[in-house]
């Protein structure tokens, strides 16, 4: 019996060269995941100011927390609702998730109170939470097989960075202007709509993924059409198609992976978005800075350069040990800064450095991968790509949105040396999920991480 597995009728674009199409592609969706990162880190900068306009003074209580959380309740939402959709098509609804964030991020300039602002930053996370399960899997889904962890990392990793790098500058400026306080924070939360309004054509004309033409919509000529594209070569329709294994078979076989995957993006959440949320005004204020300097310092010195080593090791080093070492290094970093916290108090240069090393960690290692989408594209096969990313993104957005309530809560309640130290237990036991239950998937095709793999002499 022969054994020996045909070549893969997405080859053309597997093995294809970085070109002008990867890097369109990459500029469509990396534009809106520097949205998401302008409008999940901008709250957490203006929260302060936000609260005191809505005559609320208290970081810890519980409008401080629903005004952090709602966008991520919300795009936990999104998510869900897009990732069930997304087979129906990938680019069908690439666009409608930009002009949800713009129009509510417009919007949050004039809420009325708190209870309207947070009405509005939740339909905003379902503008974000759709174009989380989108993006990836329209990223991973056009790229090569070697280049696409570095691809995705700098689509959604770095590019979400410097989203929350231009909301610290947007601050600072309107801070030293002298905007009034109740300006700078309408301001702020609404100019994230300006990244988002700018790309909502460009993601109109962005092609179908060749994935979903070939495996889903079973268009064997419209599939050849876009692999020319992204391959610059000549493509024939293949009489191959991608298999198209139902739901049920493949959460049978693989849903270890799926929920090693969910697991871990849950647990960088919750500890990822305790600095991005309450880091501006909690741990900032303990180190003597205020919120805009924190962010904008943490970003600089630590978190982009995180991102410039994730993307640049993540298809060398391969995502499995890159995963571990970024929890070991936030993990570690978590407890010194818990441990020093008398000196550090005294030395804001050096509490900014030694909180840095826990962005850093987290940038270049999980930030990455897990919270780049990359284990849900990578893991899932072609029909069950858009369910397993929307559970991964949920999860995260589960973890966020428990951090954005009992973070609070055990930094009033532990004080803050504990609160850290609990951080750092997450990250160990995320450290420990990777090393365990997280496959290699670097520079391997799709269908191979997925399993998904044609048996010889198959047509379909």
């Amino acid at each position: 019996m022969d054994t020996h597995q045909p070549p893969s009728p997405y080859e053309p674009v597997d093995e294809a060269r970085l070109n002008r199409f990867h890097w369109r592609s990459l500029f469509t969706t990396g534009m809106g995941v520097l949205t998401d990162g302008y409008d999940l880190s901008s709250v957490g900068i203006v929260l302060p100011l936000a609260l005191a306009s809505f005559h609320q003074h208290s970081l810890t209580g519980v409008e401080s927390s629903l005004l952090a959380g709602s966008a991520l309740v919300g795009s936990a939402v999104g998510a869900l609702a897009f990732g069930f959709a997304a087979n129906r098509g990938r680019k069908r609804f690439y666009g409608l998730d930009v002009t949800i964030m713009a129009l509510a991020a417009l919007a949050q300039a004039f809420a009325p109170s708190i209870t309207w602002l947070i009405a509005i930053r939740f339909i905003l996370g379902i503008g974000v939470g759709a174009d989380y399960v989108l993006s990836p899997m329209i990223l991973g889904e056009h790229a090569n097989r070697r280049d696409r962890g570095k691809i995705m990392a700098l689509g959604f990793g770095l590019t979400w960075t410097v989203g929350a790098v231009i909301a610290s500058m947007l601050y600072l400026i309107l801070e030293g202007a002298g905007v009034a306080p109740d300006l700078v924070w309408r301001i702020v939360l609404a100019a994230g709509a300006l990244p988002a309004a700018s790309v909502i054509y460009l993601r109109r004309r962005l092609p179908e993924t060749p994935r979903f033409l070939l495996a889903i919509r079973r268009d064997p000529t419209a599939y050849a059409a876009v692999a020319r594209e992204a391959s610059g070569d000549r493509v024939a329709p293949p009489t191959r198609l991608g298999l198209n294994e139902d739901l049920k078979s493949f959460f049978a076989r693989r849903w270890p992976a799926v929920l090693a995957a969910c697991s871990l993006w849950f647990l960088f959440d919750i500890v990822a978005y305790s600095g991005i949320l309450f880091g501006p005004s909690l741990i900032a204020k303990g180190i003597g800075l205020t919120p805009g300097t924190f962010n904008l310092a943490m970003e600089l010195v630590a978190t982009i350069p995180g991102a410039i080593v994730g993307l640049s090791l993540v298809d060398r080093v391969g995502r499995r040990w890159m995963q571990a070492l970024g929890f070991a290094g936030m993990a570690a970093f978590l407890v010194m800064f818990a441990a020093a916290h008398a000196a550090i108090a005294a030395a804001p240069l050096v509490g900014a450095l030694v909180y840095g090393g826990v962005n850093f960690s987290q940038q270049a290692g999980p930030g990455s991968i897990s919270a780049s989408g990359l284990l849900g594209v990578e893991l899932s096969s072609t029909r069950a790509r858009g369910l397993v990313q929307a559970l991964t993104v949920a999860s995260g957005r589960l973890g966020a949105s428990l951090t954005s309530f009992v973070f609070p809560a055990l930094f009033a309640t532990w004080g803050e040396d504990a609160a850290l130290v609990f951080l750092a237990g997450v990250a160990i036991l995320a450290l420990a999920i990777t090393l365990l239950a997280v496959p290699e998937t670097a520079r391997r095709t799709l269908e191979e991480n997925a399993g998904e793999l044609l048996p010889a002499g198959a047509a379909d």
